[in-house]
C-alpha cells in the first residue's frame, strides 16, 4: 500500500547505523522549538471552512481560530507529534496537500459514528493499533484528517 507502517511516527523512521545520530542535539542547553505552536490553513471558502470544522469536529472557534490546552486534557501523558514522509508517500492520499492534520479526539468511535450521520465520508476503516485509534476524513478543502485517540493513560 504505501511506503510506511501506519502507527507511531517512530515507526516511520528507517533504521540504520548509517543515519545521524540527532540526539547530540538535544543536549544543547538552548531551547529551540519546544512544541507545536499552531496550525494556519489557507481555504478556498474561510467561512465554509470555519463552519466544517464547528459542526463536524466540535472545535469551538473564535474570530481568529481555535486554542487547545494540553493542561485541559484529562490523559496526563497526551502530546502531539510532528512527523517527515517521503513526497511520494500514499499516506495522504486522496487529498493533493502536501501536509495532513491530525487532531486527538476523547472517543473516536462516537465521533466516527456522528460523523456517518452527518454524512462525513470516511477515508478507509477506522483502525486500532499500539499508538491508539485512528480515522480519517477530508475537510471541504481537500485537505486529509486524521483523528486520533490516544490510549488511555
Amino acid at each position: 500500500m504505501s511506503d510506511i507502517t501506519l502507527g507511531h511516527p517512530s515507526s516511520l523512521i528507517p533504521h540504520s547505523s548509517s543515519l545521524v545520530n540527532y540526539n547530540h542535539l538535544n543536549q544543547i542547553n538552548m531551547k529551540r522549538v519546544i512544541g507545536i505552536g499552531g496550525i494556519f490553513l489557507k481555504c478556498s471558502d474561510v467561512e465554509r471552512s470555519r463552519t466544517w470544522y464547528a459542526t463536524h469536529l466540535g472545535i469551538s472557534l473564535e474570530s481568529w481560530g481555535a486554542q487547545f490546552n494540553f493542561r485541559d486534557d484529562s490523559n496526563p501523558d497526551a502530546y502531539a507529534v510532528l512527523s517527515f514522509f517521503k513526497s511520494d508517500s500514499e499516506y495522504f492520499q486522496p487529498s493533493g496537500s502536501a501536509f495532513m492534520l491530525n487532531f486527538r479526539v476523547h472517543d473516536l468511535d462516537a465521533l466516527v459514528a456522528t460523523l456517518q450521520l452527518e454524512g462525513v465520508a470516511l477515508e478507509g476503516d477506522p483502525i486500532e493499533e499500539e499508538f491508539g485509534k485512528f480515522a480519517w476524513v477530508i475537510d471541504p478543502d481537500g485537505n486529509k484528517i486524521e483523528l486520533w485517540e490516544q490510549p488511555k493513560a
